[in-house]
């Protein structure tokens, strides 16, 4: 049977089946194997079609919308294929939009499904009725409503591939309550096909040319499209040509930080002196980053339009190549596509840049040195502790704020696939998307950091971990106030502070309420010997620090 041929042979017999049914039905053949939401009247006929699909698809009964669809982007991330979300008309969708802003943000492909008021009643602004299409349109690269049960199977490809294909990024399917109910005995499509893309011969030729004239060469790596044979080539080719890498905004885990290679990361609160580097080099190779707002500091490190620097982009979706920044060359591909590529040039002379390489990396080693002078709870210690116990696979969450910085400087990442966290800025990222970091690698360990209103706004799902059993490690940064706001307001209206005090709850005790494991401490010292408890606590856990909330980044205070 031809691949884009029904699923169904042409002889078998025709079978009715529900709308929620053909859905589910496409889903499980597209490999989708689990589907985070919240369960809605208007989707019914979905939950029904997974009591009896027997074995493929598990449904993860999340506690809100907005923390279901951050679950749903993480497991897109961590598997590369697209989550799925699956949520109530109205109110439900609308607090699941913040996952679609992060996957849109993130590059990552999920596809999120909502139930609509009946074909019928549409513009009357019937209970809870939106546009859908108006709405997500500009943070998703489509939106369709089905009008049939026999458009399904048509509109689940188009989801997926559109989900994965260029750049990847988030689907939403809109379905009618009656379009679910309604039966048909439409056969399924194929899987989707998932076209590749690589570089030409002339551009490898090109590049190379341009890499051999280069005295102060720099390659800033995103985390898109990497897999990890690719991210192993990589790591080979920067060692054997000795070129100094550089980390987009949270995609610290493509090339092992211990790598002499690894010269630091541009994030939020990143090293100066790296940024100046940027400035400074002549070649700038960027694979799998679009560079954005982060990754430049604000458009600032290269010239916009034209860059002073040499500027090779490599990245899978054409409309971001030239969208800011006019590229010397532009290459459409994969990252994996590109590094086997590159992996075939011949070895290049890197004597004019070995001094530049190794001034950059000892530059990475004095900023990650702790400051012998810190104060109070110095939380460098935690990171540090963290990064000497974790195993190299452990996956590492986190949400928005300052604390996030911390981690950034001092946590070194050593394999791909373990820092999961929002290039969008969310807060209340980090609780699902460890969850559904265990649900997926249920063998590997997953820390969870978290400021204490970043935990906040994803409490409740610490319900889910229960629930499922997760024995996830969450490391809440409690200094009573969104820190990051506050930094922002001690520097632009100093002694001035306005609505960023916090009132929380004992944490550790929150966490025994559910039957896990808590645990407070209120000294760095006292972290090792939490952490080890909590470890062996084998259920969900929760280690609230009680750090000095005067400490705003490990190199601003109050």
């Amino acid at each position: 049977m031809n691949r884009h041929d029904p699923v169904r042979p042409a002889n078998a017999a025709a079978v009715l089946r529900s709308g929620g049914e053909i859905l589910v039905s496409g889903l499980r053949l597209n490999g989708a194997d689990r589907m985070f939401g919240v369960p809605g009247e208007s989707a019914l006929p979905i939950f029904d079609a997974l009591v009896s699909a027997g074995p493929g698809i598990r449904f993860i009964a999340c506690r809100h919308e907005a923390t279901a669809s951050h679950m749903a982007e993480a497991d897109g991330k961590i598997s590369g294929s697209p989550g799925i979300c699956v949520v109530s008309r109205g109110p439900g969708a609308m607090h699941a939009a913040i996952g679609l802003h992060t996957a849109w943000q993130d590059s990552t492909p999920m596809i999120m499904i909502i139930g609509q008021v009946p074909r019928r009643h549409r513009g009357r602004e019937a209970f809870q009725e939106i546009n859908y299409t108006r709405t997500f349109d500009d943070m998703t690269k489509w939106v369709g409503e089905v009008e049939s049960p026999d458009q399904i199977p048509e509109f689940v490809s188009r989801a997926f591939h559109l989900a994965m294909q260029g750049r990847p990024g988030p689907v939403v399917l809109s379905f009618p309550e009656d379009v679910l109910s309604a039966t048909s005995d439409v056969a399924d499509a194929a899987p989707a096909q998932i076209a590749q893309t690589g570089p030409s011969d002339a551009q490898m030729l090109q590049l190379e040319g341009l890499l051999r004239r280069a005295q102060r060469p720099m390659i800033i790596v995103g985390n898109l499209g990497w897999t990890p044979a690719a991210a192993e080539q990589f790591n080979a080719f920067v060692a054997h040509n000795d070129i100094p890498v550089i980390a987009g905004f949270r995609s610290q885990d493509v090339l092992d930080n211990r790598s002499p290679q690894y010269v630091g990361d541009l994030s939020l609160g990143c090293s100066r002196a790296l940024m100046e580097r940027v400035k400074a080099a002549d070649l700038l190779l960027v694979i799998g980053d679009r560079l954005g707002d982060v990754t430049t500091n604000h458009f600032s490190l290269l010239e916009v339009p034209t860059p002073k620097q040499v500027l090779v982009h490599v990245f899978p979706g054409a409309e971001e190549l030239g969208r800011v920044y006019i590229p010397t060359l532009a290459i459409q591909s994969k990252s994996s596509s590109f590094v086997d590529a590159l992996a075939t040039l011949p070895t290049l002379d890197s004597k004019p840049w070995a001094a530049w390489r190794e001034e950059s990396r000892h530059a990475l080693v004095a900023y990650q040195a702790r400051r012998a002078d810190a104060a109070g709870f110095d939380l460098s210690e935690v990171i540090a502790h963290l990064d000497d116990q974790l195993a190299d696979d452990a996956i590492v969450t986190n949400g928005a704020g300052n604390y996030t910085i911390w981690l950034h400087r001092f946590y070194r990442y050593r394999r791909l696939g373990t820092q999961i966290a929002p290039k969008s800025g969310s807060m209340g990222y980090g609780l699902p998307a460890a969850i559904a970091a265990k649900l997926r690698y249920p063998d590997r360990t997953v820390v969870c950091l978290a400021g204490d209103g970043c935990f906040m706004m994803a409490s409740q799902e610490f319900a889910t971990a229960v629930q499922h059993q997760l024995p996830i490690v969450v490391i809440i940064v409690n200094n009573g106030m969104y820190g990051s706001i506050r930094m922002h307001q001690e520097i632009n209206f100093p002694n001035r502070p306005s609505g960023t005090d916090l009132f929380n709850p004992d944490f550790a005790a929150l966490a025994r309420s559910y039957g896990a494991y808590g645990e407070a401490v209120d000294h760095h010292d006292k972290f090792p010997e939490a952490l080890a408890r909590a470890m062996k606590a084998d259920r969900p856990a929760i280690i609230e620090l009680r750090v000095n909330r005067n400490q705003l980044t490990p190199d601003r205070s109050l």
